[in-house]
Parts: C-alpha cells; structure tokens; sequence
C-alpha cells in the first residue's frame, strides 16, 4: 500500500492541470464502494480527473465493469449533446444512458423524440416512461 495520501498536493495538481500527477496520487488512495468514506470519495475524484483530463477512453474502458466511471461517461455525453452515442449505450442496456438521452431529447424540445426512444430501446422502463412524458417547461 501507498504511504499517506496527501490531499493538499493531490488538489495542487489538479489547480496547475497537472492530470497525470493528480490522477496517480488520487488513484493510488481511490477505492470504489470502500467503507472509508475518504477512499469512496477519492474514487469518484479519480473518474471526474480522468474527464478534466480528456482520458475518455479511459473512462470508457472502466465503465465496463465500474458503475462510477459508466454514471460519469453517461452524464459527460449528456452534457456535451452526444445522443447517438447515448442511443449506443441505452440499446446495450444502460438505464443511466437512456434517462440521460430522454432528458437532452427534452432539453432540446424534442419531447416525441423522446417518447419513441423510450418505446425503441425499453418500452417496459417505467422511470423511463414517466420521464419522456413529463410536460416540457415553458420558456
């Protein structure tokens, strides 16, 4: 095991965009769903550097096996607009990629566009559903 882990220099690191020595200090402490709450929140830490740092390959090869880095992949292609590939994700089965598609369908006014993804790729999600058929908000 690592010896201390020193958040001060880790947080430095990150403040002068010096991903590759931020990302090994948290990395070397993260521990995903630790019962330390310091090495959980360093985990989720490490996924949002590996974005700062444009490692989405990297994010995305941990989001096969790492909820984290798949919550944080699907949030990023949100917030970027990148619905084709949240279609991708969504139709291989992943929720978080489908609520996430519905809501920049939405976002963008596209609230039948939403409605039909929802019955193309899980017609049986009832989150899902709800979520397509919220009232778009006036404005």
């Amino acid at each position: 095991m690592e010896g201390r882990f020193d958040q001060a220099s880790a947080e430095a690191a990150e403040a002068r965009g010096d991903w590759a020595m931020a990302i090994a200090m948290v990395a070397g402490f993260s521990e995903c769903y630790s019962h330390d709450h310091y090495r959980h929140n360093a985990h989720l830490w490490h996924m949002e550097l590996l974005v700062k740092a444009g490692l989405l390959h990297e994010l995305a090869e941990r989001a096969k096996a790492d909820v984290h880095a798949r919550r944080r992949l699907d949030r990023l292609l949100y917030e970027e607009g990148r619905d084709s590939e949240l279609r991708q994700r969504a139709r291989r089965g992943d929720k978080t990629a489908l609520y996430f598609l519905v809501r920049l369908l939405r976002a963008r006014g596209e609230q039948t566009a939403a409605q039909q993804a929802v019955v193309d790729i899980d017609p049986a999600d009832t989150y899902a559903i709800e979520l397509a058929h919220q009232p778009l908000a006036d404005g």
